[in-house]
Formats: C-alpha cells, structure tokens, sequence
C-alpha cells in the first residue's frame, strides 16, 4: 500500500484475511470504548475532537488500549487526510514525502495528521524533522508510544505536543468489546462460537487491560475448537489457556503484573540474590516488557542501591542501557543478565541516596545559607575588594587536601554522607574520618 493510501484513498484489491482485532476496531467515538478520563462528554479530549480544535498530541499507553484507533477516529471525524507510519521502519525521508503532500493539501484546506506508532523509536535527527511542520501547522501530529514521553521524545517536540495518558482497559470495558466481537463478528457467528463462563473470566484475567491480545487469543480459541452435536463451536477454559500459552503464568488476576514482578526483580537485585533477579528478569522478557524499561530501571537501582560500595555499578548500569539500546532483543536479553547478575552480587549502600534526601530536606525547611566569601567567585575587582575569594586555601598547594570550611558557617557541623562499610565506602569512611575531625565526633 502507497505510504500516503488512507481510508479516503483506498485502491480496489483482492479482500485479504483480516485478524479478529483489526475487523473489530471501532470506527467512531460512539463505538470506541475505554478512555473515558478523556473521552467521556465534556472531557477535554472529546470536547477538542468534537469541535475541531486540536494541536499536536502524544499518546502514552500500553498496548493494546486504542492509540491507533483513536487516532484514526480523529481523522474521520475531522475530516483529515490520515498518513500512518511505524517508528521502527520509517526514516526521515517518508516523513518529508508526508510534509509534502501535506503542502499541497493545505492549500485546498485540507487538513494532515502523521500518525506515528512506537514514536519513542524515533532518533533525534527523525524528530527534528517534524519540528517545522508541526509548529507551523502543515500537519497534525499523533504519536503513539509505550515510554514515557519525558524520556524518548526530545524536548522541542513534546513541548509542541500536549501528552495524553491511556490507561489499561479495565474488565468491564474488556466484556464490552468481548461481547461485541462474539455478536457481530461475521466469522464468529457463522462458526456459532460460544465462550463458557470460566474461559470468559480467564480471558478477561489475562487480557491485562490489552484488547488485542485478548481478541487475539479469542479468535485463535475459535479456530482450535470443534463442532458439538448441537452444531456450535463451545470455548472452554483449557481451549483459552491453550490459546494463551505463556501468558497465563505470567499475569495475575488483577492485572498487576507489570508493577508486581518489576517491584520483585528490583527487591532481588537490592537483596543481593541474582538468581531470583535473573528469574523475574526472564519472566519479564518472556512476557514482551521492553528491556530499556528494565536497563533504565537498573540504572537507578545501580546508585540508589549500590552507590559508592562498588562505583563501577553505574557504569555497568549504564553501559548496559547503552549495549540494550543499539543491539535489542534478543541478544539484549544477555546484556540485562549480565548487568542484573553483577548489581546483585555487588556490595550494597544507599548513603548516597540519603545524603542528598537529607540534604534536601534542610533546603526546603531552613532559609539557606550565604556562601562563604571565600568560596565566592570573584571576576572583577569591585569583588575582591568586597573580600570574594578572600582567603581560599587551593587543595592542591597543599598536597590536594587543606581544612577548610565548605558549608555556610551555621551549618559547618552538619553531615550528610555517611558511607557504609561495605565494599569501596568502607575506604571511603576511612579516609573521611582522617581528613575531618567532625567525623570523629
């Protein structure tokens, strides 16, 4: 299909196998469901759409909740030329074929939306493309991601951009779309499927808030199951885990899955156990979580949790966000193992993490400090004389140490960092309470 091929510039072609999820998808925002924080009437979202006042917009989500569907909705009802293209196989060359058509468009008075998928995968150089034309309106943008928005898309764009937040389907919006899809598919009714009440509940449990996959699994269970006497198709509960395979050990009934096994994964690693860390790392990647989420987390955890007892954990850390970035699955998988396996075994502190809460608490509760004339800068003449810099002892004449005080004068007894005496800290307090005496205190 042409790049630029939409609904309105469809082409006659042979019908070809649609899935179940695709034949589905909601055509108008009266049949669209979920979302209704944006959506329902009166909803900022909804009242932008029904009177056509939109401006560039991201989509944050997890899959599965109808960030393309709404963006398609949005065209129809917008009467807007849609343009659809993947982060993943795109470059900045269809885009700039886009803005082009989007040109000639504008001077009809018609407009353009570039709907975007996996927008996150997109480079910075991909995304200053989109800078102009957006911000002068040749086009509407819509990118869909799963990441959050604050850490993929560059600064210039998203400040274009107004983020909305998809949450997952919740059960009740599941059986919305379940029952529709088993009273109006055209396939599934002439095959005269039937879904027992256990496979309804187990389909709904381990959809976690994904339609798709829910659909999917619901039409691979339809094609797996056999003719009764009465001439239907029954789903039963063994038929749906069947269809769903792994996926019905890795989520849980409240579809909590995500929170709960990340949360087991970190506490794993934090308690020095990289078995159970490599454990809820492989039942993270087998259940499709995307390893940058992992690798980013583990970067965090690498000062929060290791600090300064083995300094080298950030740069394993981030090392591996780095290799897990250009590489992908599935060799990122190895890089993650590694990076999960060697945070765990390493020493632990978080006095880093301490001193800096601590630190921070005093600024937000006491007037702050002067600084010390001595510590001041002093550029000019007008400065010195004022006594800037007036006394400053450098380190280094002194063989890279001099007592000296480096806090605000009411605050010199103060001691915020205190290292452990695990690993490296251990010779890190040493050598603190060598050089200041208010350690020994």
């Amino acid at each position: 299909m042409d790049l630029f091929q939409t609904e309105n510039h469809q082409q006659p072609s042979t019908p070809a196998y649609r899935p179940l999820a695709d034949r589905m998808r909601p055509q108008t925002l009266q049949q669209y469901v979920g979302q209704t924080h944006l959506l329902a009437k009166g909803k900022i979202l909804r009242e932008a759409i029904e009177t056509d006042k939109l401006v560039s917009m991201l989509f944050w989500g997890p899959p599965g909740v109808g960030k393309t569907t709404l963006a398609r909705i949005i065209a129809g009802e917008t009467g807007s030329d849609f343009n659809a293209i993947s982060a993943v196989t795109a470059g900045v060359a269809d885009i700039r074929q886009v803005i082009k058509r989007a040109k000639e468009l504008k001077k009809i008075h018609k407009k353009t939306i570039l709907f975007i998928d996996e927008i996150h995968r997109f480079n910075k150089a991909q995304q200053d493309a989109l800078l102009h034309s957006v911000e002068d309106g040749t086009l509407l943008l819509i990118g869909a991601t799963t990441e959050n928005p604050s850490f993929e898309v560059i600064s210039a764009l998203l400040s274009r951009c107004r983020v909305y937040k998809l949450e997952s389907l919740s059960r009740d919006e599941l059986n919305v779309i379940l029952d529709n899809a088993l009273s109006t598919d055209s396939m599934l009714t002439s095959l005269a499927i039937g879904l027992e009440e256990d496979a309804r509940a187990i389909l709904l449990d381990l959809a976690g808030g994904d339609a798709r996959n829910m659909l999917n699994a619901l039409e691979l269970a339809a094609q797996l199951s056999v003719t009764d006497a009465q001439n239907k198709r029954m789903i039963d509960r063994a038929l749906v885990e069947d269809a769903m395979q792994r996926r019905t050990l890795l989520y849980d009934k409240k579809g909590e899955y995500h929170y709960d096994v990340i949360s087991a994964f970190i506490k794993s690693v934090r308690g020095s156990d990289p078995d159970a860390a490599v454990y809820w790392l492989a039942r993270m990647l087998e259940s499709g979580e995307d390893p940058k989420f992992i690798a980013r987390r583990l970067v965090v955890l690498a000062s929060e949790d290791i600090g300064n007892a083995d300094p080298h954990g950030m740069m394993v850390a981030t090392s591996a966000f780095t290799a897990v970035t250009y590489i992908g699955m599935p060799e990122a998988r190895i890089v993650l193992a590694q990076a999960a396996t060697y945070l765990a075994s390493a020493p632990k502190s978080n006095a880093s993490y301490l001193a800096v809460d601590q630190a921070a608490q005093d600024v937000r509760q006491n007037l702050p400090g002067d600084v010390p004339l001595h510590l001041r800068n002093a550029p000019t003449r007008l400065m010195k004389d004022m006594g800037y810099a007036d006394g400053y002892k450098y380190p280094h004449d002194f063989g890279g140490f001099v007592e000296q005080g480096y806090l605000p004068p009411e605050m010199a007894d103060k001691i915020y960092y205190r290292p452990t005496e695990n690993g490296v800290e251990k010779r890190i307090k040493e050598r603190l309470m060598q050089l200041w005496p208010k350690r020994k205190r």
